[in-house]
């Protein structure tokens, strides 16, 4: 009888707590519809929240969730990673493709402005941008008792989130879905998707309808990121024929941690050349971001709008969770554990996954030479030779398909993210998307 009652206690304990972390997730989610410093009510509808990750959901992950301004019902649904490690997701929100932008004032000491934009993917699929790993942005853990994130263990846990999130929003489980990303997120992206592939084959839950994914300027093997820089810079006229000429000469194309003192020479000289260059977009200007005409002020501006007590009480910011909030946080403890994501891009095509990957042709960190190359390596056929992809009458950029249902695009003039190229890339997305042809 005592264990029978015993029993029978543990069941209703187990039951209050799964009550309990239910109404936890009912309380993280928040509709917003007013934020300060945009006029008038929001013309999209916005909801933040917390997803608890774990079996004790020590982990906190925060995300902005966006419907689509087309039809949300059927339009699909994407998920938006920001790179670094460490990069808050309001990099993408607010820079690259968002409904909402800073406007680029000079500080005076009130609260910065938000101005609506023209080239956000939410106009033709719902989004959720989150911030990860725990400690970006506003995801937070409860204790010290977590795993330290890695790559592999950040496509678990996101697959975890989407698992929860779908969960409360059940309404977006038929929903074709994506994931998208640029920069860091090159490591992770391929990573997720195979992730929640193996998962729609497993029990227990239900599956998620995966399409397939989207990357800009990802970060795939150091190796080759880093090789193919060289040839970038010589193509950009930002080193000598003589200087290219040695390095392939005495480096063989291997310029990362030379051994030879002659190549190790030559590598340094290559750098005091590019030095000077803002490496994210060779066409523009290096400058700090406090300087009011410099294109990164805006991230000065956000960090002062986002920390601001009214910003935080809008977007229903768990006061626990951190102190100041930094837009990329690279100091984020993070195991690298993927040294090159070709093997998982080379299984989701296996798996049918459509991608779209493309290059802003003006970024020295992860050249488009680079991500064609890899690109290249996983030896598909051409469905589509390259050509350009037009605007009206003007050249967006060059695109090629490859058989394994992968796009691979140029953003004429455009550098490490979107936010260099966002009107161009959306119209780029939009049209891949919707399963035109650029």
């Amino acid at each position: 009888m005592a264990n029978y009652i015993s029993s029978v206690l543990k069941s209703l304990l187990l039951l209050l707590h799964l009550v309990f972390l239910i109404q936890q997730h009912v309380d993280s989610a928040s509709i917003v519809k007013f934020l300060p410093g945009f006029e008038g009510s929001l013309p999209f509808e916005l909801e933040t929240g917390y997803i608890g990750i774990g079996e004790e959901e020590e982990v906190q992950l925060f995300y902005y969730f966006i419907k689509s301004e087309r039809n949300p019902k059927e339009d699909p649904l994407l998920l938006w990673l920001s790179g670094g490690p460490g990069c808050s997701s309001i990099s993408g929100l607010l820079f690259e493709n968002g409904p909402l932008a800073m406007k680029l004032d000079v500080y005076n000491g009130t609260l910065p402005s938000l101005v609506p934009t023209t080239y956000s993917w939410t106009k033709t699929s719902s989004m959720i941008f989150l911030d990860q790993p725990v400690g970006t942005g506003f995801s937070y853990s409860r204790t010290q008792q977590y795993n330290k994130p890695s790559d592999s263990g950040e496509a678990k846990r996101i697959h975890e989130f989407l698992q929860k999130w779908l969960s409360k929003h059940q309404e977006f489980s038929s929903n074709p879905f994506y994931v998208a990303g640029d920069s860091y997120s090159g490591m992770v992206v391929p990573a997720t998707v195979q992730e929640i592939s193996k998962g729609n084959y497993q029990c227990c839950s239900p599956p998620i309808n995966l399409q397939g994914y989207v990357l800009g300027n990802p970060i795939t093997e150091h190796a080759i990121d880093y090789n193919y820089r060289i040839p970038f810079a010589h193509g950009m006229a930002l080193i000598s024929d003589e200087l290219y000429e040695s390095l392939k000469r005495v480096c063989k194309g291997e310029y990362v941690d030379p051994r030879d003192t002659e190549c190790l020479k030559l590598v340094e000289e290559f750098s005091k050349c590019t030095k000077g260059v803002c490496q994210e977009v060779v066409i523009k200007p290096l400058c700090v971001t406090e300087t009011p005409n410099c294109y990164i002020y805006r991230y000065l501006l956000t960090t002062y709008w986002v920390n601001d007590v009214n910003v935080r009480k809008a977007l229903q910011i768990n006061k626990e969770s951190i102190g100041e909030w930094v837009r990329c946080y690279f100091g984020i403890p993070y195991t690298h554990d993927i040294k090159s994501s070709v093997p998982y891009h080379m299984n989701n095509s296996i798996n049918g996954y459509r991608s779209l990957i493309y290059s802003g042709d003006h970024d020295l960190n992860v050249p488009f030479l680079a991500t064609q190359a890899w690109v290249r390596s996983l030896n598909y056929s051409i469905i589509d030779n390259w050509r350009p992809w037009m605007i009206k009458d003007q050249i967006g950029g060059y695109t090629k398909t490859y058989a394994n249902k992968m796009t691979f695009a140029t953003v004429r003039g455009g550098g490490h993210t979107a936010e260099y190229k966002p009107y161009e890339t959306y119209i780029m997305f939009h049209r891949w998307i919707n399963g035109q042809p650029l």
